[in-house]
């Protein structure tokens, strides 16, 4: 398993995937981060999520986005 701290479990978020043993998405995570918090910070706030699943959750979010493709779509006035 390429992220073992890393789980889906349909009973925990509906299914989003989690640290193991939390109910702290990865979304969560990267929303910390986006808003400025450090991983450090993190784990102080939460002493229970370790380093390494901070960075899984990270990693497994960037492998989700390496096939993505974003399209834009442009929409005509004319009716």
């Amino acid at each position: 398993m390429k992220y073992p701290l890393i789980v889906s479990d349909i009973a925990i978020l509906g299914g989003k995937p989690c640290i193991k043993g939390t109910r702290i998405s990865v979304q969560l995570i990267l929303e910390w981060i986006a808003t400025g918090a450090t991983i450090q910070d993190i784990v102080i706030k939460h002493p229970h999520i370790s380093i390494e699943a901070i960075q899984q959750a990270i990693l497994y979010a960037s492998d989700a986005m390496k096939n993505e493709i974003v399209i834009e779509v442009q929409h005509s006035n004319a009716a």
